[in-house]
């Protein structure tokens, strides 16, 4: 047996394996010998400027390799995956190059081609992206000795820190995850984490974004021991949290889907500053970015787009998640007037519902 990633277009086919959602990649069993084979990189050792190649089959026309460098690693917070730690690059990458190999000048495998920031046409537009080849070989790994992928958990919700919150919790210095709420009988909140404390270091690696300290949870195992340097009143200290394996019920945690009424179909997440400027909005911007629309939604029918940051709900502002489920909270089947910004312009959308 030979296990080969591929992406979950390939789930339907014979010999999978197994699956993870979360990340999107799947483990397929090919029944032949002699195959030629790649051998596996350590995408943590990439570094931005890093020459990559992207290997795919883009629009259909048949085999190509296009070259570029790694413009960035550990971009996050995009509304792709449930856990994101990507590669980007600015070596073309197309419809067809989705599951292709990303690889560097010593033909290591250093990551799946995954997905693109495209304008109107829906091509490239330089800005790719490309699961690191370490996460991928991670869940290969759990998926062939176990069935499935199991991972760590602390039971806290997360944002990244701006300079503004960071002067409001006297932070002297750049990065840390702020702690938005730490949920009851976890192991965070038997740790003694806080509301409002600032998670500086795991394991002694400094934290710069909350996507950091989601994927390197994720990838530690349950019961397994994680030392958070924590920020709380002005004075930094150590924590240790026996990690637990992560509920079902806490994947959607920081994410939002209206299943019923005028939005229903509809999904949005915190408007984080990466994914503003991903976006090419001011970082004054506010509001929560729409990571996916159901084609035969009645928001679609208005235009409601993917990408687009929806500012305010029947006149109400709304800055998280939370306050986007709250406005929408008892309007059942109402109309809803929306405030959207796209490209930095703001304008009104009413959606109907069904």
């Amino acid at each position: 047996m030979l296990p080969v990633f591929g992406m979950l277009s390939q789930k339907k086919k014979d010999g999978v394996i197994g699956t993870d959602p979360k990340t999107d990649v799947a483990v397929i069993k090919i029944n032949a010998t002699g195959l030629p084979t790649l051998p596996l990189g350590d995408s943590s050792k990439l570094q931005v400027g890093d020459i990559v190649l992207a290997i795919g089959d883009p629009f259909g026309i048949g085999k190509t390799a296009t070259t570029g460098i790694v413009s960035a690693t550990g971009r996050g917070g995009l509304g792709i995956e449930n856990y994101e730690d990507f590669i980007q690059t600015d070596a073309s990458i197309n419809p067809g190059n989705s599951g292709g190999a990303l690889i560097d000048l010593h033909s290591d495998l250093v990551g799946i081609n995954t997905a693109i920031l495209s304008g109107e046409g829906g091509g490239n537009q330089g800005i790719g992206f490309a699961i690191p080849i370490n996460m991928a070989h991670n869940v290969m790994t759990q998926i062939v000795e176990h069935g499935k992928v199991t991972r760590g958990y602390l039971g806290v919700h997360i944002q990244d820190v701006t300079p503004g919150l960071a002067k409001q919790f006297g932070l002297n210095q750049g990065g840390g995850v702020l702690i938005g709420d730490v949920s009851p009988d976890t192991p965070a909140a038997k740790a003694g984490m806080q509301k409002g404390d600032i998670v500086t270091a795991l394991n002694g690696q400094p934290l710069t974004a909350a996507n950091q300290l989601q994927v390197q949870i994720s990838q530690m195992e349950p019961g397994a021991s994680a030392k958070l340097t924590i920020w709380r009143d002005g004075k930094s200290r150590d924590l240790t949290v026996n990690l637990g394996e992560l509920p079902e019920t806490a994947e959607k945690a920081g994410t939002g889907k209206e299943n019923q009424g005028a939005l229903e179909g509809v999904e949005v997440r915190d408007l984080t500053p990466d994914v503003a400027q991903q976006l090419n909005l001011p970082s004054s911007t506010h509001g929560v970015v729409v990571t996916q629309v159901d084609p035969s939604s009645p928001a679609a029918s208005v235009g409601l787009d993917r990408g687009m940051v929806i500012q305010e709900v029947n006149r109400k502002s709304v800055t998280t998640v939370k306050q986007y489920r709250d406005a929408l909270a008892g309007l059942g089947d109402k109309q809803v007037l929306l405030l959207v910004n796209q490209g930095g312009v703001s304008r009104y959308l009413v959606v109907e519902s069904r």
